[in-house]
């Protein structure tokens, strides 16, 4: 325990910095106003924004980035309140009964429970992962190539079994991410792999380009064919302090979304969204009066939002502990940290403490000043949502393209991103999720360096998976998980849970 206070007095003294706390406000400012513009994600945002933190410290780019997911998570539940539209995934279901609430001119008491909520969430959340971080750290520097390979094995398993439709699709598009991480030179043999004597590919496909064209572009594209819908409430937006009431109704339903958000955060796959469903259904399973669910049930905002918010920062621990990213967000992240030459995984917490208990301490921060600037905002933020999409497009486009020439100055990039933009707009048409995509890009170069380093300690005995128990632990879960997904009575039931 005094290991921990001393960590985190580490960590506070590294996110206190007036560099970095300028960078956490700018990532929490940026997140809430990406979560309050419907049809633009944390997911395509971070991927938009990467070009800019080539410039910055490690530390510093990594709590921007962090601040911005957070953040959003907070945004889209302004945006569900207030105009009916869930700013990101995650706050689908805060529409139910958030909108209800504000159409009875409840709405300054529903974005202060969503947002005391959130910062409750974002405390413990925060707790979690300093307490967790120790212990996972410890045991993961047990680990060889071997059971790198097979955690690595478990992890796209999971993020197939918690994607949204059908499991070969999924299998699939992890396959097609595994593929386009091996375009490129063989670092091994030195030679170039699936170039097709393209010059500009030989140093691989460049992750910022692929994640900017199918989360970025592809998200404006699907938003261009889909008429603009906004309900504005009309009432002005008064009454923001919660009645005792209202906070004795929503204090159970938060602590429960907390604690289901800081578990649910840590799977592979759609934590954050799979928490928030799971919340408003447990409250609704538990209520004394269902029916007032889907009416402005202050339970039905209090505890979804909780949860999203708890999972989105318990999703860091696998990603800082073990170096596998639970959902596409995280993959981001893996991209950032390689960016500035940082492995992600175990050798963080030893070999750069600053950086790990800095982002920790971050997030309190983040917290608290989310909740310092988003209450008072709420004007700012209802007025933005009257910009039309037609102007806000175009000028995102633009400055994404200006950010992907500049990270090489080749023309090249900003083609490629275009490219991954139609396709993955193609993906979406189809029904393919991209982010299994991406976890497969991410961590395949990690697998194949494993996979080769265990075979040649092993002398090309591929048993050696099997052989090791934490191995085959991990690889008798992935396919006991997989098995699981793909039975026809599980896959019915998984199925329900997604509609929206």
């Amino acid at each position: 325990m005094e290991e921990l206070f001393h960590n985190l007095a580490l960590g506070f003294s590294v996110a206190a910095h007036p560099t970095n706390l300028g960078l956490c406000l700018l990532g929490a400012l940026v997140g809430t106003l990406i979560g309050v513009l419907p049809g633009i994600g944390p997911t395509a945002t971070i991927a938009m924004l990467l070009p800019i933190t080539f410039g910055l410290p490690p530390v510093g780019a990594l709590i921007m980035l962090a601040g911005i997911y957070y953040g959003a998570m907070y945004g889209g539940s302004t945006t569900a309140i207030l105009v009916n539209i869930p700013g990101e995934a995650a706050s689908v279901v805060t529409t139910l009964d958030g909108f209800q609430m504000a159409k009875q001119g409840r709405a300054g008491a529903a974005l202060a429970i969503a947002a005391l909520g959130s910062f409750f969430a974002g405390c413990v959340a925060t707790v979690v992962v300093a307490a967790l971080g120790k212990p996972l750290t410890s045991v993961a520097l047990q680990f060889g190539p071997a059971e790198y390979f097979s955690l690595m094995v478990l992890g796209m398993v999971f993020a197939v079994v918690l994607a949204k439709g059908s499991v070969p699709k999924a299998i699939t598009m992890i396959l097609v991410g595994l593929i386009l991480s091996m375009v490129g030179t063989d670092i091994e043999t030195g030679q170039t792999r699936m170039t097709f004597g393209i010059i500009e590919l030989s140093d691989g496909i460049g992750f910022v380009g692929l994640a900017m064209g199918v989360f970025g572009f592809s998200e404006i594209m699907r938003n261009l064919e889909v008429a603009e819908q906004r309900e504005l409430v009309q009432k002005k937006v008064t009454g923001l302090m919660p009645t005792r009431k209202d906070i004795r109704d929503a204090t159970p339903a938060v602590i429960r979304g907390t604690l289901l958000g800081s578990l649910l955060g840590i799977l592979p796959g759609g934590g954050t969204i799979l928490s928030a469903f799971g919340s408003y259904t447990l409250e609704k399973k538990i209520a004394k009066d269902p029916s007032r669910f889907g009416k402005g049930a202050i339970e039905g905002v209090a505890g979804p939002e909780s949860a999203n918010n708890a999972a989105s920062q318990t999703s860091f621990i696998p990603l800082l502990t073990l170096g596998i990213p639970p959902n596409a967000v995280m993959a981001l992240m893996v991209g950032a940290m390689t960016i500035h030459g940082i492995v992600p995984g175990p050798q963080v917490m030893t070999k750069q403490p600053d950086l790990f208990w800095g982002l920790v301490a971050s997030m309190w921060l983040g917290n608290l000043m989310l909740v310092i600037i988003n209450l008072p905002l709420v004007g700012l933020w209802v007025r933005l949502l009257r910009v039309p999409y037609r102007l806000l497009f175009p000028m995102i486009l633009v400055f994404c393209c200006i950010g992907i020439y500049t990270l090489n100055n080749t023309p090249f990039d900003v083609v490629m991103t275009g490219l991954f933009g139609l396709l993955g707009y193609w993906f979406i048409k189809h029904d393919l999720e991209p982010a299994p995509m991406l976890l497969g890009f991410v961590l395949g170069p990690l697998m194949e360096e494993n996979l080769r380093r265990a075979m040649l300690l092993a002398r090309g005995d591929a048993t050696v998976f099997l052989t090791r128990p934490i191995s085959a632990g991990l690889i008798a879960l992935s396919a006991i998980l997989l098995i699981v997904a793909v039975l026809p009575m599980i896959r019915g039931k998984r199925d329900e849970v997604f509609v929206e």
